[in-house]
């Protein structure tokens, strides 16, 4: 029996990279797991993936808008009767020194970086509270913990993750609501996201292909890695299933730092 049997899971940012891995090892241990995002090709990429692990179910959310969320959280209600888990996942990055950030670029990642766990966070938590025993995991980022320069406005919203999840884990404690609130803070990540930056010349010279662009952000990240690897999608998902399970009944309020080494340097 997988360590998450019987209970259900919802996770944002399912499409692919960390999302994908966290909706499939969660399905894998026995959840029945709502796969949620606003790319539906990428969502449907994942449920078919996920066919020998377990079904999930396909659940289109924007989490930058509250009517989604509520509508989620209604249908999560209505078709599985209760949430064991929350993995706040969805996210996004832009790079760009301070004085080109227009506002444009600050309030498009405050809106899905921080903006989509508190609304998240917030619309799931009656539903979370009734559990008996549930876990938000929101995924930040190393560059929550430390700065990097050229994302100031990316560090803005993971290091608010973090206290968010702080906070609200001392919340719920105090409420003795049986709801356990951590953050995860990813290092490298074979990720689009992690190609991306390559692509905009955040870690190396731009590159013309998608080889290039490939092995570029594949060095970049072993050599930022004291572990001399880049770590994969599922090294988080293993991280966030730990903390979905019972076996975490006592974590809340941490933060769970998966870099190969990098915030110990």
């Amino acid at each position: 029996m997988g360590r998450m049997a019987g209970k259900v899971a919802l996770v944002t940012g399912a499409a692919g990279g960390i999302g994908r891995a966290c909706a499939l090892t969660l399905a894998r241990e026995g959840a029945r797991v709502f796969a949620a995002d606003v790319d539906l090709d990428g969502l449907a990429e994942t449920c078919a993936l996920a066919e020998a692990a377990g079904p999930l179910e396909k659940v289109p959310l924007d989490v930058t808008s509250e009517a989604d969320w509520v509508a989620v959280m209604a249908q999560v209600e209505r078709d599985a009767g209760a949430l064991h888990a929350l993995v706040n996942n969805a996210g996004l990055c832009i790079s760009a020194p301070l004085l080109e950030t227009t506002n444009e670029i600050w309030r498009r990642q405050q809106s899905v970086n921080l903006d989509g766990v508190f609304f998240g966070t917030r619309a799931a938590m009656p539903l979370l509270a009734r559990a008996g025993g549930a876990s938000i995991v929101n995924v930040s980022s190393v560059a929550g913990l430390t700065g990097v320069p050229g994302l100031s406005a990316y560090c803005a919203t993971k290091g608010g993750v973090r206290l968010f999840s702080k906070a609200v884990a001392l919340e719920c404690a105090a409420a003795r609501n049986g709801v356990r609130v951590n953050s995860v803070h990813p290092g490298a990540i074979e990720t689009a996201i992690w190609v991306k930056m390559q692509n905009d010349g955040r870690l190396g010279p731009r590159s013309n292909s998608a080889e290039e662009l490939m092995d570029g952000a594949r060095k970049a990240s072993v050599a930022a890695t004291p572990m001399g690897f880049p770590g994969a999608p599922e090294d988080i998902a293993e991280g966030v299933l730990y903390l979905c399970t019972d076996a975490a009944r006592f974590v809340t309020g941490a933060e769970l730092v998966i870099d190969g080494g990098v915030h110990a340097a």
